[in-house]
């Protein structure tokens, strides 16, 4: 992959807030991850094992964003999941498939919930706390918004 390639999704990952892009080819992968806090962003090749840095690095997300993605704490003692983009959002990975979680389904931190449709790119959101299931709050296949909130949370 050539490094203007690089350069261009680095550029739809800022314009989208994804924080990690991933694409396998057949003799080659590459993974990119945008730092949180001022981290530079990292390229990695695994074919040759080198790291890039960009020569336009992407700024660190401002705290208003931080705050919007990370999971919030309502009145009620439940914990909202929030879209951290904007996009489509889906409750699986396919319509013949059963959703990642309904009402009632224990997740932990890394148990993915949804998944958000930007631009042609599939993002899987993940829940981010320990907890239940209690609400669903968006239809499968509508339009979210950017901290728009998705689930509700009990936290175990």
């Amino acid at each position: 992959m050539e490094l203007k390639d690089i350069k261009a999704i680095i550029d739809l990952m800022k314009k989208n807030s994804i924080t990690e892009f991933e694409l396998e080819e057949k003799d080659s992968k590459l993974r990119l991850k945008r730092g949180i806090g001022g981290n530079m962003p990292v390229a990695q090749n695994d074919d040759s094992q080198q790291f890039i840095s960009p020569p336009n690095p992407i700024s660190s997300i401002p705290q208003t964003i931080q705050s919007a993605s990370a999971p919030a704490i309502a009145n009620s003692g439940e914990i909202d999941i929030k879209s951290p983009m904007i996009g489509t959002f889906y409750r699986s990975p396919s319509p013949e498939s059963a959703s990642y979680v309904e009402v009632g389904t224990e997740v932990n931190s890394e148990t993915v919930v949804c998944i958000i449709e930007a631009m042609k790119v599939m993002n899987e959101i993940k829940s981010e706390v320990r907890g239940v299931v209690t609400q669903v709050l968006i239809e499968n296949g509508k339009p979210v918004e950017f901290g728009q909130p998705l689930f509700k949370i009990r936290p175990a």
